[in-house]
């Protein structure tokens, strides 16, 4: 029986390997079975903490294809990582906030009550990716991040917030909503006031080690075309274009 090929040669039997962070683990694994049912190669796709996705991928670890947040990436692309032209806008990712099944939902429609509602909270959870990092850049510039530091639990790469939060240990949370949005034993209180600007853009990107670009670029031009808009919304994000 004939095997497809891409026009790199890469026949159907070969397996993509590609790497994200926990953010896009779920709408990245609904575009790869998209993806695969349009009769493109297998794609394999691995989600860690966004930190160590790009040690691993920096440290030469061989993959076709890293999903990380824009700036993520064009880090890796200065260092030779991955291929800089290839680099891909997939979806803009807001910021959420939850607190503990059956606590007080605190006002968060503006940047003052988020302050508010930060000052007020025992314990704060951020994430270690690109969300946490401008979290903890926002509580500096509202004066509060001495305040906010003897407050902060911040889980290892790959542990969601939202599970802090649900086990209690966390009074508010904040996590990309994509992260928030399966997990039990939380309530979301929404999104961050859009005048804050804290949404993050998540990408994808050919490594430079893959010996499989033409199939590698195909499957992010699949990633950001229209057929996976819907994807990305029931996931709680929205396509980047």
């Amino acid at each position: 029986m004939h095997t497809p090929t891409d026009h790199d040669g890469t026949s159907a039997t070969v397996t993509l390997r590609g790497i994200s962070s926990m953010a896009t683990r779920l709408v990245l694994a609904d575009l790869a079975q998209a993806w695969q049912a349009a009769g493109g190669v297998p794609l394999m796709i691995e989600s860690v903490g966004g930190v160590d996705a790009a040690r691993r991928v920096a440290a030469g670890e061989a993959f076709d294809l890293v999903f990380l947040a824009r700036d993520a990436l064009q880090t890796l692309a200065q260092q030779g990582h991955v291929q800089g032209d290839s680099i891909v806008d997939l979806v803009r990712s807001p910021v959420a906030v939850a607190v503990p099944l059956g606590a007080p939902q605190p006002d968060i429609t503006s940047a003052a009550a988020l302050r508010a509602a930060v000052l007020a909270a025992p314990r704060i959870g951020v994430s270690t990716g690109p969300s946490g990092q401008a979290l903890q850049r926002l509580f500096d510039d509202w004066g509060l991040g001495e305040h906010v530091r003897q407050r902060l639990v911040v889980p290892p790469p790959g542990v969601p917030v939202g599970s802090l939060v649900a086990s209690g240990e966390v009074d508010l949370g904040f996590q990309q909503l994509s992260e928030l949005i399966h997990i039990p034993g939380i309530q979301r209180v929404g999104t961050l006031p859009p005048e804050l600007g804290l949404v993050t853009v998540f990408a994808g990107a050919v490594a430079c080690r893959s010996p499989h670009d033409d199939s590698a670029r195909r499957v992010l031009a699949f990633m950001a075309s229209p057929v996976a808009d819907e994807a990305k919304r029931r996931q709680g994000m929205e396509p980047a274009r």
